[in-house]
């Protein structure tokens, strides 16, 4: 299925568990590889479908300099887009429930651009899914941050925990990418590649 792979050492350059577990549902190998501290900032006023295909390319960058002829760097960035604003990862709790305070009865979108880098050349895609929220109550947001602590999650939740079980009203568009990797896209410029 994947003969083009066959001569690449695949790393995904995420300790995200949701994209290890999404990889892994490819049936390729790979290994896990991560460089601390990588600048995560981008600049005012990029479209929102730019935002982490910019973080996405930085973050291959940032490994450029120590690549193998025969590696295949997988990287990729999430974000929330509710109203023109970006929603990152929480800064902390507080940080949290107010985000979810934001997404209540709400539609939003939901951006991952990736970026697959060799020696050789670069691909990089991005998908946007539509994610429309339920009314939450204090009660379930508070309930949600303390017990699922969703401070490593873009807009500060997880579709695939209890809150998108229990808040999220209707999906348009690829689920997985909510989980942080648009795994069909991957598979298609994977098989591309």
């Amino acid at each position: 299925m994947f003969e083009n792979l066959k001569n690449y050492k695949i790393i995904l350059a995420s300790n995200s568990p949701r994209r290890k577990e999404l990889l892994a549902g490819l049936g390729i190998e790979y290994i896990v590889q991560t460089l601390p501290d990588i600048d995560e900032s981008f600049p005012e006023g990029l479209p929102p479908e730019e935002i982490p295909l910019y973080i996405a390319r930085k973050k291959a960058a940032a490994y450029r300099n120590q690549m193998q002829e025969d590696e295949l760097i997988i990287t990729a960035d999430t974000i929330v887009w509710l109203d023109g604003e970006v929603l990152g990862k929480p800064t902390g709790k507080e940080d949290a429930v107010a985000m979810l305070e934001k997404l209540s009865d709400k539609k939003h979108q939901v951006i991952t651009g990736v970026c697959l880098t060799t020696t050789h050349t670069q691909r990089t895609f991005a998908t946007v899914t539509d994610v429309e929220f339920d009314t939450l109550s204090q009660e379930e947001i508070l309930y949600y941050v303390e017990q699922y602590l969703p401070l490593d999650k873009a807009g500060a939740y997880g579709i695939q925990e209890w809150i998108g079980i229990i808040g999220v009203r209707s999906i348009s568009g690829s689920y997985f990418n909510v989980m942080g990797l648009p795994i069909q896209k991957l598979y298609k410029e994977l098989i591309a590649l």
